[in-house]
């Protein structure tokens, strides 16, 4: 009987000396860098879709939304039904739905085949490789350098969301907006191949353990059980009762407020309200995704070392500060690459802190599943903001109002924070884990 293809890919790599761990990490990355770019796409796509069917800006913006909160939605249960159905399944699962509700979209012609496909069909493809994919890959394969790779994977949402964007910006001004979602198809198909015959469920699959797990540790327990769908309710249940659940949720309802709902979904919008071509105004959101890169890499090594309660309260006053500046800067590519390297920075470097709080709140056993919430949380503000900024630029002829509200918004999540009770000293263990 022949054996799986990742089963000899990871017989090769034994050989060479490397875990197949990275493997599934690489391959994590780029299925959270595709959908990720998925969900990103369709801000470029704002202005052209209203010149070719007539629609309001906020009519596309509705789609727009129900993709951010399918998005958020979907992640509590996205961990069911990875445990029940696998990695491989849900992830070739989820590329072809995205690729399927990008393509489909060249021959719509109402609007409501924006909010079925753009909306319903992107949003649930795109959740099932939430960032709860990242949680279950890093615990499954790694006991080692999880702070790590788990940056990594949680950069590659923000990056990927930002990363095809120039690409899409100068193919819709030379061929039309049908032919800018061409390279997001293949990348996602081409990366549900290498899932098919490259993803591996657990270490144990390929006859290894965890990477940096000691030879004598007793294997993880796997559970035999089909796990029901009730279980992300109960989670939810059990976590409303506790005051800090409500905090981190609430602040990360205006992280997406104020990131993936506004910036991602409008910036080209707003750059070319002042002037600015979209080809260059993609060019400076790509410049974001490079630094959040960086920031949140950056943002995973300092929440293993400070409060991060501390670390919050300046994320989130200093996105304030550069919502409300925004507005008032010089629309040029060289006066913006500033904001794009101070708000590149801090773009999602919220999620390291508000995971180890989370953590430390309800333990390792709940973690996940209400992080999943809490995320739910995330793509709900970044809904509001993606319809809300889209009223108010066709009610006010302007974004400042919605750039004001958010900045406003980011004060208060600031100030929240320390709602929190002071969590306990990261130990030196944690800090190298």
């Amino acid at each position: 009987m022949r054996r799986p293809l990742f089963q000899i890919a990871a017989a090769c790599c034994d050989r060479r000396g490397i875990h197949y761990g990275w493997v599934v990490a690489a391959v994590a990355f780029l299925t959270m860098l595709s959908s990720a770019a998925a969900v990103g796409l369709p801000s470029a796509f704002l202005v052209p879709l209203s010149e070719e069917f007539g629609w309001d800006i906020d009519q596309i913006s509705s789609a727009l939304a129900i993709r951010f909160v399918l998005f958020g939605l979907l992640g509590p249960f996205a961990a069911i039904l990875i445990e029940r159905y696998g990695l491989r399944r849900i992830i070739c699962l989820a590329l072809v739905l995205v690729a399927c509700g990008l393509g489909m979209a060249t021959i719509m012609s109402q609007v409501w085949h924006l909010l079925l496909l753009w909306g319903v069909v992107l949003g649930t493809g795109a959740g099932l490789t939430a960032l709860v994919l990242s949680a279950i890959v890093v615990n499954r394969w790694f006991d080692r350098r999880r702070g790590l790779v788990l940056g990594l994977l949680t950069a590659s949402a923000a990056t990927g969301q930002l990363a095809f964007l120039p690409l899409a910006a100068w193919l819709i001004e030379t061929v039309g907006w049908r032919y800018a979602v061409v390279p997001v198809i293949v990348c996602c198909l081409v990366v549900a191949l290498l899932a098919f015959l490259l993803m591996a469920n657990r270490p144990e699959e390929v006859g290894l353990r965890p990477y940096g797990a000691a030879p004598s540790a007793a294997p993880e327990p796997v559970a035999t059980g089909r796990p029901g769908f009730r279980e992300p309710f109960v989670a939810l249940f059990e976590a409303s009762r506790n005051p800090t659940f409500w905090v981190l949720f609430g602040t990360f309802f205006v992280c997406g407020l104020s990131t993936s709902g506004l910036i991602q979904t409008h910036f080209i919008t707003l750059c070319g309200d002042f002037g600015m071509g979209p080809v260059p105004a993609a060019s400076v959101l790509a410049m974001m995704g490079l630094f959040d890169l960086v920031g949140t890499v950056l943002s995973g090594w300092l929440s293993d070392r400070y409060d991060n309660r501390k670390l919050l309260f300046w994320y989130y006053g200093l996105r304030g500060l550069s919502l409300f500046w925004l507005p008032h800067s010089e629309f040029s590519l060289v006066g913006l690459s500033v904001f794009a390297m101070f708000y590149g920075l801090d773009w999602i470097a919220t999620v390291p802190p508000t995971v180890k709080l989370t953590t430390a709140a309800f333990g390792k056993a709940r973690a996940g599943m209400v992080f999943g919430w809490i995320f739910a949380g995330h793509q709900v503000g970044g809904a509001i903001a993606a319809y809300g900024a889209g009223l108010s630029r066709t009610v006010w002829l302007t974004y400042t109002p919605a750039l004001y509200a958010a900045g406003l918004a980011c004060f208060v999540a600031a100030v929240a924070v320390f709602l929190i009770r002071r969590p306990a000293a990261p130990t030196l263990s944690a800090a190298g884990a």
